[in-house]
Formats: structure tokens, C-alpha cells, sequence
């Protein structure tokens, strides 16, 4: 049997292979599912086997199946990559395995956990004294925000949700732009909302909630009970942000729970020139933001953040006479997780690495490719730009058909060099291009609009 160091190299060897070639491989591979289930499948092993033989099948199996994200050729969903010093902290997470449920559990992961929420506070623009949990992405850190103004609202409805459930209790209105993203939704269910507890917001040609039109609902439900407003930084497709500052000041003429869902977009707080799309996002009393979106974490990472840490423990914390507290900071208490991984380190280790000007510069940099993309497409007669691009995010269609949009996207991704996708935006297809990986230069730009192009005209 291989000793742990040896194999450790061989790991070593497999991962280093990995990056240096991630340049000059297929972005992705159409390889059927069903080869790859027979490359890991079969029986149930019966016998113990070398770990490095292991690891070298593990390797070898998956491989036709990777898609490189993290190489700077990714456009399609809003992925970022991973930044070097990220990357090895969570290796070192992996050999240290701590879990941090609980402070006697990992002194040192629910330390860490405390210094990155004061850091991310001071980075986002947000209150200092907001609490902070690690979650596996936003969709878990949109259901902890949401659950902690339901226990808010609730409570000041005279309502115990957390002892008495939701049968009986007073209704919650929710109101969030009818361009939310999927897991706004998803989050509501989960908590026993149901999606028609929603009031649909109309929004902008940009996806941008209206002012107007929220207040106009708010207005008309004052007095019916206890309500929610679900805002957005960042939309998926346009990459535009919900008008915060004044939605916040209606949420608190109104005494209602403002939530927003900045899973990429909050980072533009980040960086001084595009920290007025998120102005006024302080004035919530939720959010929810991603670490493998725009930090550059490794999967998976999101963190909810909550003005409000009272109301947030009451809705997420574990209690049980046999769990030994350690008197610091418990994991468990802000987060729908017991145990987890302490995917903290990995972001402490970007926030290090980074520094306030290298997020920033992170930030400005993705935008200003995508700037770079929207221009140089735009200068050809069978594309069309949809999207004021303000972000990162770049929105076109081909002719005015969604059949040949759809065509050039799954043309693209078969040729292999870059990869998009494709989206459903104002009833019609587009092909969404998301800049968000620090490894992406003008090179891996100018090879996605070459590519685009070679498929629109042919």
C-alpha cells in the first residue's frame, strides 16, 4: 500500500497535470453520461484497494467529463474561478477536516468565521455589526435570510414561527421583482411560503425592480399583516441591480423585511466605480452573497449576511443538552447546517490574498471584459446586444431568432475553445455570456467573440 506522502505526491502530480493543460483542452466534452457512469461504475468493490490506484482511476474516469471553469474561458453561468492562495487553503481543509458546528469542534474555523464577517462587512458597504454564516452558495444563504425575517416579522405579528410552526400564523406578503432569480422561489417553498405568497414586482427593460410599482403594492397591503420585500443586486442576465436605496427607504416607511439577493452582484460594492450599483444596500436587513461566484473560492461557498444577528439565531440555531458549547462562535447558529466543511478558510485566504484593491481590481477587470465583449460583438450585423452592460454580464441574440441563437450556442460549445449558454430573457432566447474568473485576459476574449462570430456566419 502506498504511504500517505507518496500518495499525497501522486495527488500532487494529478492536480498539477490538471491546470497545466486546463489552457489547451476542450472547455467541455460531449461525452455521453453513460460512459462515465461505466468508467466509475460497477459492482460494489469487494476488496480493499491501493489509495494511489484509486486516485489514478478517479483521475483517469472523470476526466473526459471535466469542465474547466477555472482556466479563464468560462462565460456560461456566473462561475468565477479560483484564486491560488483560495485554492490551497482549501486543500489544507480537506488534511485538517475541522467542522465548524461548534467553537469546541474548531476553534480555529469559527475564528476564522469571525474575522472574515467583519472583513466582508467593511468590503460589501454593509452594517459592521450584521451577523455572518457560511453556507454551501446562495441558494442556502437566500433560505437563512428569509428565514430570519420570517421569525422577525412574525414575532412583531405576535407570532412564535420557530415554536408554533406556520399553521395558524398570520400570512406574510412577499414582494420581489417578477425578474428574481430561481432560488428566491425555491428558498420561499422551502420555508412554507409557497410561491403564491408572492406579489410580483414589474421591472425595468433592464430587470430592475420599480420603485413605483413596490410602493403602489405596499401601499395597498398596509395594515393586511406582517410583509417581505425580496430585492436583487446582480441580475443573472443583464447584470443590473434593483434601485436599493430607495427600495430600502420604502421597506422602512413600511416596516417590512428587506432581503437582498446579491450573489454576484453585491461584490460590486467591492470596487469604488461600481459601488453605486449597490448603493443603499446597507439600508436591508438581509443578504446573501456568493464566495465561488466573484471571491473566486472553490466550490462550494456562500455566506448570508443580517443586520439583525437576534432575529437570525432565533430562526437557524441548534440546541440539544448533549452538545458541548465552547462559549465562542457556533457555526450551527447561523446556518440550516450542523456539521459542514469549514469552507471559511478558503475565503479568509482570498480575502488575504486579495486585499481590499485586489477584489476591486478582480472586479474591474471582469467588467471591463465584458465591456470588451459587448463592443467588439456589437459590431457585427448578426448580433445584437439586449443589455446595458453595467456588470459583468453580457446578454445577445442572433438575428431575431430563437432557433439560430440556440444553434450558435451549442455550436460554440462543440467547438470546445470557450463555452456559453443559453437563457430565456423578455419571452425570447439570448445567449448570456458571465464574465467572473480572474484567469480570464483579452486573449480568452477576443477567442469567444472569434468563435461566436465563426458560428453566426456560417
Amino acid at each position: 500500500m502506498t504511504d500517505l506522502p507518496d500518495l499525497l505526491a501522486r495527488t500532487t502530480e494529478h492536480a498539477l497535470a490538471y491546470l497545466e493543460g486546463a489552457s489547451d483542452r476542450p472547455v467541455s466534452r460531449p461525452v455521453p453520461a453513460g460512459e462515465l457512469v461505466a468508467a466509475l461504475g460497477g459492482p460494489v468493490p469487494d476488496q480493499p484497494r491501493d489509495p494511489a490506484e484509486v486516485v489514478d482511476e478517479l483521475a483517469g474516469a472523470v476526466d473526459p467529463g471535466l469542465v474547466v471553469t477555472n482556466a479563464g474561458r468560462y462565460f456560461g453561468f456566473v462561475e468565477g474561478g479560483v484564486v491560488p492562495a483560495s485554492l490551497a487553503a482549501d486543500w489544507l481543509t480537506s488534511i485538517w477536516d475541522q467542522n465548524p458546528a461548534f467553537s469546541a469542534l474548531s476553534p480555529a474555523a469559527t475564528a476564522a468565521e469571525e474575522v472574515c464577517r467583519g472583513w466582508l462587512c467593511e468590503l460589501l458597504g454593509l452594517p459592521g455589526t450584521a451577523s455572518a454564516g457560511f453556507t454551501s452558495g446562495a441558494q442556502l444563504a437566500n433560505v437563512t435570510g428569509l428565514a430570519a425575517g420570517r421569525h422577525h416579522v412574525l414575532r412583531a405579528a405576535g407570532w412564535d414561527v420557530e415554536a408554533d410552526g406556520l399553521f395558524g400564523a398570520p400570512a406574510v406578503t412577499v414582494f420581489a421583482g417578477e425578474e428574481r432569480h430561481a432560488t428566491v422561489d425555491r428558498a420561499l417553498r422551502f420555508l412554507g411560503f409557497g410561491t403564491r405568497s408572492i406579489t410580483p414586482i414589474p421591472v425595468d427593460g433592464q430587470g430592475r425592480m420599480r420603485p413605483d410599482a413596490l410602493e403602489h403594492e405596499l401601499e395597498r397591503a398596509h395594515g393586511r399583516g406582517p410583509a417581505i420585500v425580496c430585492a436583487q443586486a446582480g441580475n443573472v442576465n443583464t447584470g443590473a441591480a434593483d434601485p436599493l436605496r430607495r427600495i430600502g427607504e420604502l421597506t422602512r416607511e413600511h416596516d417590512t423585511w428587506l432581503h437582498v439577493d446579491g450573489a454576484f452582484g453585491l461584490w460590486a460594492a467591492a470596487a469604488p466605480e461600481f459601488a453605486h450599483l449597490t448603493d443603499g444596500a446597507e439600508l436591508a436587513d438581509s443578504w446573501a452573497v456568493d464566495g465561488h461566484k466573484w471571491l473566486n473560492v472553490p466550490y462550494d461557498c456562500g455566506i448570508v449576511l443580517c443586520a439583525h444577528p437576534d432575529s437570525h439565531r432565533a430562526a437557524m440555531s441548534l440546541s440539544a443538552a448533549y452538545l458541548a458549547r465552547g462559549g465562542g462562535r457556533d457555526g450551527s447558529d447561523w446556518t440550516p447546517e450542523s456539521s459542514r466543511r469549514a469552507r471559511v478558510f478558503a475565503v479568509w485566504a482570498a480575502l488575504r490574498a486579495l486585499g481590499r484593491t485586489g477584489v476591486a481590481e478582480l472586479v474591474r477587470t471582469c467588467c471591463a471584459h465584458a465591456r470588451r465583449c459587448a463592443e467588439l460583438l456589437a459590431g457585427d450585423e448578426n448580433v445584437t446586444v439586449l443589455n446595458d452592460v453595467v456588470l459583468n454580464q453580457v446578454l445577445v441574440r442572433i438575428g431575431d431568432d430563437d432557433a439560430r441563437t440556440r444553434a450558435v450556442a451549442e455550436a460554440v460549445q462543440a467547438e470546445g475553445v470557450t463555452w456559453l449558454g443559453t437563457t430565456t430573457w423578455r419571452g425570447g432566447t439570448a445567449i448570456r455570456i458571465s464574465v467572473s474568473d480572474h484567469a480570464t485576459t483579452h486573449e480568452h476574449i477576443d477567442e469567444l467573440v472569434r468563435a461566436v462570430l465563426r458560428a453566426a456566419r456560417g
